[in-house]
């Protein structure tokens, strides 16, 4: 009995040193875990391909990088480099500054600026500058929204009203400019540098840590101007063939997503995978479009990425309404066409499920400057798209139109037709029951997670470290301190099994 009264006594000891260890372990590191220091990164971006042809062609005009700042080839996008800043490991937040400057001249259209000091701030969205005009400078200027994904690659940009103003057209204000790319530059073998002292292509085939980046080198994102590719691809697209990149624009049904958010069902809706959505729960933008076209048979198939959850009808943690749509896919045949998805209601999963007949306006499949437009496509709900949304509607509804653009080749510029703020990937609307409401641009989500992301974050949840986005050490440095509270709250578990 004594032995047993003492192994209690010698377990709780070994608790409190465990504890002691821990309290002394997490002490050292907690400063360091909730802001990791960050160096040696670089970003890329092109503010937007038609400025620059604009800069260079009609202004006659010259871009000038400096202070370690470089331009790629061909009237390429730009990097700055040296980037040093910290990351927060609470909000899953990065804040970085980086060095080098750029001088924008046109003596043609009288226009002489500088930008400098740019910094990125994944918490806020936002890219900034110091602008420097007719010798006055204005600093931490935003000439960005950033649509932040954790990867930190060929993130969609979209230009503010300061951008506008800096760049001298009012029409930027609210369109989308060149994907935005923010890396830890490699060390242990340094990229060639060309003796033109270019760059290479603005978006790495891997991250830090050797992960494949979601989107190939030289494939522009959703809401992109051109190709982050320097070098230029044909010019003309032919009359059939691959597409390069491009959006569609679905609402599912107006009335669907007010009885989610503000209806009886007191949920929310949650886009992600690179999805946005208008703010005021507004339609969703699916990215990232791959397919085939054929003008002269007016044939399109085109599927796109991201998805769309609608959680509602909560009961002590059990959902009525649980439903997930994802793998978009547009066909089109002339006058008609199908909208199909995969479907995941309450933990049933469908895929190709056919939800909507399509009708567009003209059975003509044309192409103006290599892009396909088709705007306000009717779509009428099948019969298994009415089964999908659990027989909320019959078959025969009409649903929201459908949008789609398609761009023939990397240099074509797609329209801005879309929404003109959205919700962040992953963002939350609404809902007393949905978390926290969606921010302007935002953090990776969940598909399915009632709370949403941190607006800004790059983490899902507080143990899902950014390893990619963050670089080796940083991330380690991170774990570190949650590994010291597993390994003791393991130890404590342990113990009051034995006891």
């Amino acid at each position: 009995m004594a032995a047993n009264r003492r192994r209690p006594t010698a377990l709780a000891a070994a608790c409190a040193t465990a504890v002691t260890l821990g309290a002394t372990a997490l002490a050292a590191t907690s400063a360091s875990a909730a802001e990791v220091p960050l160096k040696g990164y670089e970003l890329t971006w092109g503010i937007k391909q038609s400025y620059r042809s604009y800069v260079t062609g009609m202004a006659a005009g010259t871009f000038t990088p400096e202070g370690g700042a470089t331009q790629a080839k061909d009237n390429g996008v730009f990097t700055f480099v040296d980037g040093t800043g910290s990351y927060d490991s609470e909000s899953h937040t990065v804040a970085l500054g980086f060095a080098g400057s750029l001088k924008i001249v046109s003596k043609a259209h009288g226009f002489e600026l500088v930008l400098s000091d740019v910094r990125f701030d994944s918490k806020d969205a936002q890219v900034t500058a110091d602008v420097t005009k007719a010798g006055t400078t204005q600093q931490d200027v935003p000439l960005a929204d950033v649509t932040v994904n954790r990867a930190m690659t060929d993130m969609a940009t979209k230009l503010t009203k300061e951008a506008g103003d800096t760049f001298g057209s009012a029409s930027y204000a609210g369109a989308a400019g060149d994907p935005l790319t923010v890396v830890e530059k490699k060390t242990e073998s340094p990229s060639p540098t060309p003796s033109d002292s270019t760059t290479p292509s603005a978006t790495p085939s891997t991250t830090p840590s050797g992960i494949p980046s979601g989107t190939p080198s030289g494939t522009p994102s959703t809401g992109s101007t051109g190709s982050t590719d320097p070098a230029p691809s044909a010019t003309e697209a032919a009359t059939r063939g691959k597409i390069s990149y491009g959006t569609l624009g679905w609402g599912v049904k107006q009335s669907f997503r007010t009885y989610v958010v503000n209806g009886p069902a007191k949920g929310s809706i949650t886009v992600s995978d690179g999805a946005t959505q208008a703010s005021g729960n507004g339609v969703f933008t699916f990215p990232d479009a791959t397919g085939i076209y054929d003008t002269d048979a007016d044939t399109l198939t085109a599927s796109f990425k991201g998805s769309v959850n609608f959680k509602g009808h909560e009961d002590n943690g059990t959902y009525g309404l649980d439903l997930t749509l994802s793998d978009l896919k547009a066909e089109l045949d002339g006058g008609s066409g199908t909208l199909t998805a995969d479907v995941d209601s309450l933990g049933e999963k469908s895929a190709d499920v056919t939800l909507a007949e399509l009708k567009p306006a003209s059975a003509d499949l044309t192409a103006e400057e290599d892009v396909i437009v088709l705007d306000d496509v009717t779509a009428t709900l099948t019969a298994a798209g009415a089964k999908a949304f659990g027989g909320f509607y019959q078959a025969g509804a009409a649903l929201d139109p459908v949008d789609v653009a398609v761009a023939l080749t990397e240099d074509a510029e797609l329209p801005d037709t879309g929404p003109t703020s959205s919700t962040g990937t992953g963002g939350t609307t609404g809902g007393t029951t949905g978390g926290t409401t969606g921010g302007t641009t935002g953090g990776v989500g969940t598909t399915g997670s009632t709370t949403g992301g941190v607006t800004g974050g790059l983490a899902s949840t507080g143990s899902d470290v950014p390893a990619g986005a963050l670089g080796a050490a940083a991330a380690v440095t991170v774990a570190a301190g949650a590994g010291v509270v597993f390994a003791v709250r393991r130890r404590r578990l342990t113990g009051s099994a034995q006891v």
